[in-house]
C-alpha cells in the first residue's frame, strides 16, 4: 500500500466540515455544518483533519467514496458535480488542440470545446464555486488558527500548517485570477456573515498572491524534508514562477526576470529529472519525488476519485475500439472522454508516432483516424496513452470500475520549471547557449555557463525522452525559438492542465495565429472573440454580489 503521509489520517474526522456553498457573498459563513467551528478547532489533530480536507478537496467532490455526500450543489453529473481537478483539466484543455471531447451533450462540454461558453455555462460556474469553496475552507482554518494557543512542538507544527494553508489559498486565487481575472477577494480578516466582497482588479489579486507566497514560504518545509502530498517551499516558488511567467497577461507588466529567479530557487533545491518519462504517470508515481514537486494523491483504498487522474487514465481510453485492450493500462473500462486533435499530433513526427523517436509521444492509432471529422465520433482522432494505472512491475494497481485509479496527479513538475526558465531566458534576450569560449560539453566551466541559457535545459528533457537535441543554430530569432518552446511545452506537458494558459500567453488561444480543428465550432477551425481568453463570472454570482460585473459577456 502506498504511503500518502498525513493525508489519509487527516481525512479522519473531516466529515464535520461538510456542507454546501452557494455564492461568494456567503463565503465566510463557513460551509453549513453539523458541527460548529468552536467544536472543530480544539486540538492539533483537528486542525490536521481540516488541512487534510483542504488537500483532498482538489481530488474529491464530497466526503464519501468517490465524492458521495457532496460538498456543494451542481447541475453537472446528475447534481453531484465533479471534483476540482476534473473541472480544472477541462477548463484548461477542452478548448485546445490537446482535447477532442466526445460527450458534448451528455457532459455539457460544447461551450468549452468550441470556445463559445457564456456566463450560464455549467463548467464555468461550477469551477468558480469550487474554487471559492476551497478558499472558504482555507479562510476558516486561518481565522481559527490565528487565535489558537499552542506551545512547544505543537506551535511549530501549527506554523507549518498555517503556511501550507496560505499556499493553498494562493493557489486557488491564482486559478481564479487565471480563469476569471476580476474576482472577489475574501480573507480570514474579513467579517463573517452577510459580507459582500469587493471586486479586485487583476493587479490587486496578483499583488496579494505574490505577497502571500513570499510571506509564507519561509514557514513551509523545505523540499528535502517535506512529506509526500504536502506543499513544500519548492511548490511555493514554482507557483510564484507561474504567477510571474503570466504577469504580462494578467497585469500588462512583464516579470520574466522575477520568474527566472524563482525557477532558479527551485532548480537549486536538489530536484532531478526522473529517467523514465512514463513512470511519472503510472500508479507508482508517488516514488518520483525527485521530479514531482507537488502531487495530489488519490487512492483506491482511502481517497477514491472519479476525476483528477482517474479522469485522465480512464478518459483517454476507448469504450468501443476493440483494438485497444484497456487491461494493458490497468483499467477495467475506457470512458471515451477525449481524443487528440491533429494539430497537436503534428507536434511529433511520424517516427515518434511509430514508437522509434520521442518517447513522450504516447498515441494509440489502430482503428482511429487522425482527422477529427466529428467531435462526437469516438473513432475520430488518435487516443492518448500517456496515463496508466499500472505499477512499475506491470501489475494493475486497483479496480477502476469500483475505486478509481491509484495514480497521483503531479500538479508541479521540475520539467515545467526547466521550460519556464528557458522561456524567460529568451524573452529577456539573454544568450541562449553560452559555451564560455570552450567546445568540450563535459568541461565544468562550459556546463556552468550553458546552464545560464535555455538550450541546455530543453535538451535535458529531450534527451530523457530520446528526442534529438536542438541547438541555437536551429532558430533564426527569438520568435522562432519561443514558438519551439511553446511546442515543446505541449510535447512535455500535454494533458497536465497547462495548454490554455500557455496559448493565451503566446497570443494564440483565440486569434488566427494558430488554428486547430473545431476551434470556434467549425471543422477547419477559426478565430474567436478575444473575450474567450477569460471566463465570465457566473450570472448567479453577479446577482448575489452587486460589486461584480463581466466586461464582455
Amino acid at each position: 500500500m502506498k504511503l500518502k503521509n498525513i493525508l489519509y489520517s487527516m481525512m479522519m474526522g473531516t466529515a464535520v466540515l461538510t456542507g454546501t456553498t452557494s455564492c461568494v457573498s456567503d463565503l465566510d459563513q463557513y460551509p453549513h455544518t453539523e458541527t460548529t467551528s468552536k467544536d472543530v478547532y480544539t486540538s492539533l489533530a483537528n486542525y490536521e483533519a481540516v488541512l487534510g480536507k483542504i488537500y483532498a478537496a482538489m481530488v474529491t467532490s464530497g466526503q464519501g467514496k468517490g465524492g458521495d455526500n457532496k460538498d456543494m450543489e451542481s447541475v453537472l453529473n446528475g447534481g453531484s458535480g465533479f471534483d476540482y481537478m476534473r473541472m480544472f483539466i477541462n477548463m484548461q484543455e477542452c478548448g485546445t488542440d490537446e482535447f477532442a471531447s466526445t460527450w458534448l451533450t451528455g457532459e455539457q462540454t460544447t461551450g468549452l470545446t468550441y470556445l463559445s461558453w457564456d456566463a450560464n455555462d455549467a463548467w464555468v460556474s461550477d469551477m468558480y464555486y469550487r474554487i471559492y469553496y476551497n478558499i472558504a475552507l482555507c479562510n476558516e482554518f486561518l481565522r481559527n488558527a490565528n487565535s489558537a494557543n499552542f506551545s512547544g512542538a505543537d506551535a511549530e507544527k501549527m506554523k507549518e500548517y498555517k503556511a501550507e494553508v496560505r499556499f493553498m489559498r494562493a493557489l486557488f486565487y491564482y486559478h481564479a485570477l487565471d480563469f476569471y481575472r476580476n474576482i472577489p477577494m475574501v480573507t480570514e480578516n474579513d467579517p463573517v456573515g452577510s459580507y459582500i466582497p469587493p471586486r479586485y482588479t487583476p493587479q490587486q489579486t496578483f499583488d496579494y498572491i505574490e505577497s502571500e507566497l513570499k510571506d509564507c514560504v519561509g514557514d513551509m518545509l523545505p523540499a528535502s524534508t517535506c512529506p509526500y502530498g504536502q506543499a513544500s517551499q519548492g511548490a511555493a516558488y514554482t507557483l510564484l514562477a507561474k504567477l510571474y511567467l503570466n504577469s504580462e497577461v494578467y497585469t500588462g507588466v512583464a516579470k520574466y526576470a522575477e520568474c527566472k529567479e524563482a525557477c532558479e530557487k527551485v532548480m537549486n533545491m536538489g530536484y532531478s529529472l526522473e529517467s523514465d518519462y512514463n513512470k511519472l504517470f503510472n500508479a507508482d508515481n508517488d516514488k518520483r519525488t525527485n521530479e514531482i514537486i507537488f502531487a495530489l494523491p488519490v487512492s483506491a483504498e482511502h481517497t477514491v476519485s472519479w476525476g483528477s487522474s482517474t479522469y485522465l487514465v480512464c478518459g483517454q481510453l476507448s469504450m468501443s475500439n476493440a483494438n485497444q485492450k484497456v487491461a494493458d493500462y490497468g483499467v477495467t473500462a475506457g470512458w471515451s472522454e477525449f481524443r487528440l486533435r491533429p494539430e497537436f499530433v503534428d507536434k511529433f513526427t511520424q517516427t515518434d508516432i511509430d514508437g522509434s523517436g520521442d518517447k513522450r509521444c504516447k498515441f494509440f492509432t489502430n482503428g482511429q483516424s487522425k482527422d477529427v471529422t466529428s467531435m462526437t465520433d469516438e473513432t475520430a482522432g488518435y487516443l492518448s496513452e500517456k496515463w496508466s494505472n499500472l505499477k512499475d512491475d506491470g501489475t494493475t494497481a486497483s479496480n477502476t470500475g469500483d475505486a478509481g485509479v491509484d495514480t497521483d496527479f503531479p500538479l508541479f513538475r521540475l520539467a515545467d520549471v526547466y521550460l519556464m526558465y528557458a522561456e524567460c531566458v529568451v524573452r529577456l534576450h539573454n544568450d541562449w547557449d553560452n559555451w564560455a569560449g570552450g567546445s568540450d560539453a563535459a568541461d565544468p566551466d562550459v556546463i556552468a555557463s550553458r546552464k545560464q541559457g535555455a538550450i541546455y535545459w530543453i535538451n535535458q528533457l529531450r534527451e530523457r525522452s530520446h528526442a534529438s537535441d536542438v541547438w541555437a543554430s536551429n532558430f533564426a530569432n527569438d520568435d522562432e525559438f519561443l514558438q519551439f518552446i511553446l511546442d515543446e511545452r505541449a510535447r512535455e506537458l500535454y494533458h497536465e492542465g497547462y495548454r490554455r494558459t500557455d496559448l493565451i500567453r503566446y497570443g494564440q488561444f483565440t486569434t488566427n495565429k494558430y488554428i486547430w480543428q473545431w476551434k470556434g465550432g467549425v471543422h477547419d477551425g477559426q478565430a474567436v472573440d478575444s473575450k474567450y481568453n477569460i471566463y465570465p463570472i457566473p450570472n448567479t454570482e453577479l446577482t448575489a454580489n452587486p460589486n461584480l460585473h463581466n466586461d464582455n459577456y
